[in-house]
């Protein structure tokens, strides 16, 4: 098993984010995620701040899209943050934000067929070929290679795909080397990973990494924990499909009362109305002892990496040395 984090760069500056990273990394913490979204600050000068002030930390975007960056970005940005690394980049790639997208006039159409392209191109890129044309449907590129980047040579650049649905699912497993899945319930991993395992199989594919990108709110006291997680959950169970509530044994006539309270920003409402039953659902919630049995129970569902993400706790430098504790 090993552990990762992840930071949002909108809701703490870089610097605080940088400070997060070394103090996970003097706990054990194996990789850093850092979220992309275009309203926040960027994730690559941040990335490239977190790989010069570390040593042994992984890190990441968690995630990209092939609709705001071109797989030839990705990949010079891949190679060069893996060279100011020495060689500790990962990246993280998915269909992209299906909700996000067409505030920025992007209409995503086709999502999986493009980023499987985009995985494939970026592939090649780093590997250091001429990428010619060969009828691809979104990224036909013509002569494109990398030629003033320190390439990862065959190791490459670890690739992790962020799935949810069946088909981003079972595109992980054929072209991933690992999945970021939003996810915090065994339930969920038990209908994700027979997926991937069964596209891995298909290809002879061993060692794919299974990732648990999960929301954690962790503190001595169980009510604090559980108070700093209600909006989180509250945000998870409002953009869940219907089968997924059903799932997990929530009320759906609650759920739509939580989502009509967040279109109205009533946070306090909000607050009233989430239980037990969304926080258990949609996050590992409350004490150590508590996160620790959850990360326990993540593990024998098939888990291999456990993020650790937002919003952490009701304090991130208490969170981090808890999480260090238990690991």
């Amino acid at each position: 098993m090993t552990y990762g984090i992840e930071f949002v760069p909108g809701n703490v500056n870089v610097k605080q984010v940088v400070n997060f990273c070394q103090l996970a990394e003097s706990k054990d913490i194996d990789f850093a995620w850092i979220t992309n979204h275009y309203n926040n600050r960027h994730c690559y000068p941040v990335l490239t701040a977190v790989a010069q002030a570390t040593t042994t930390l992984k890190m990441g975007p968690g995630i990209m899209n092939a609709f705001t960056d071109t797989p030839a970005a990705m990949a010079s940005f891949a190679c060069t943050l893996n060279e100011i690394s020495d060689g500790r980049a990962t990246l993280g790639i998915g269909p992209g934000d299906l909700s996000t997208l067409p505030k920025l006039a992007i209409q995503p159409t086709k999502p999986v067929a493009r980023l499987g392209e985009a995985i494939d191109q970026i592939r090649a890129l780093c590997s250091g070929a001429e990428v010619k044309k060969d009828g691809k449907e979104f990224f036909d590129y013509d002569g494109a290679k990398l030629t003033g980047v320190t390439l990862p040579g065959k190791k490459g650049i670890p690739i992790y795909v962020g799935a949810q649905g069946p088909k981003v699912l079972e595109l992980a497993g054929l072209k991933g080397d690992g999945a970021l899945i939003n996810a915090s319930n065994p339930k969920d991993f038990a209908v994700a990973i027979p997926i991937i395992k069964a596209a891995c199989d298909s290809i002879g594919k061993k060692g794919f990494d299974v990732g648990a990108y999960t929301a954690l709110s962790i503190d001595k006291d169980e009510k604090k924990a559980k108070k700093a997680a209600k909006i989180v959950a509250a945000f998870i169970a409002a953009g869940s499909p219907e089968a997924l509530l059903l799932r997990h044994g929530l009320d759906l006539a609650n759920v739509a009362k939580i989502k009509d309270a967040l279109s109205r920003f009533d946070f306090g409402a909000v607050g009233g109305l989430v239980t037990d039953k969304e926080i258990e659902a949609f996050t590992i919630c409350g004490t150590p002892d508590t996160i620790r049995q959850k990360c326990d129970d993540l593990t024998a569902a098939g888990v291999t990496q456990i993020i650790f993400g937002s919003p952490l706790g009701p304090d991130m430098t208490t969170s981090i040395r808890l999480l260090g504790k238990i690991m």
